[in-house]
């Protein structure tokens, strides 16, 4: 199951916190401290996966992707696979690019509730539900069809229209 998914920006800034676990909102900013302080300090040239028990409690793995500015970070216990957890970084972040044309920090910044949408297509309650970033932004697309056409169409009853335009 996964347990988290960070993006933090390389000056230690979480951009995205999703817990799929309860963790107290207290403890939010330790655990993205511990995690940042980590990634920070490991080289470029060593692998994308570690064991991370110390911060989130036994059995718990993380993989990473250090993107331009941007850390994205999977938790997750013993039951996933690591290799599969890093494809899913990657279709995440391809679905991004979709979205956002070479996505970027600051598209992150002013645009995130599309960024929670993309996330909630692919992981439900922790688990994989939607691994084809086609499917994603189909399903994104979507949703913001229904919102333009639920934020343009009219609330005030036919009636009481009907009384202004005679």
């Amino acid at each position: 199951m996964i347990q988290a998914v960070m993006v933090i920006s390389t000056q230690a800034k979480p951009r995205l916190l999703k817990f799929y676990n309860f963790q107290p909102p207290e403890k939010h900013q330790d655990l993205v401290r511990s995690v940042f302080q980590l990634l920070s300090a490991r080289p470029d040239s060593v692998s994308n996966f570690v064991k991370v028990d110390s911060i989130f409690g036994p059995g718990t793995k993380m993989v990473y992707k250090h993107l331009a500015t941007l850390y994205f970070v999977f938790v997750f216990d013993s039951s996933e696979n690591e290799l599969a957890m890093l494809d899913l970084i990657q279709v995440f972040v391809e679905t991004l690019d979709k979205c956002f044309k070479n996505v970027c920090e600051l598209d992150i910044v002013f645009n995130f509730n599309k960024l929670h949408t993309i996330l909630d297509e692919m992981i439900l309650g922790g688990q994989v539900i939607e691994t084809s970033s086609e499917q994603i932004m189909k399903s994104v697309e979507e949703i913001e069809r229904l919102e333009k056409q639920s934020s343009t169409t009219s609330f005030i009853p036919k009636s009481i229209t009907e009384r202004f335009t005679r």
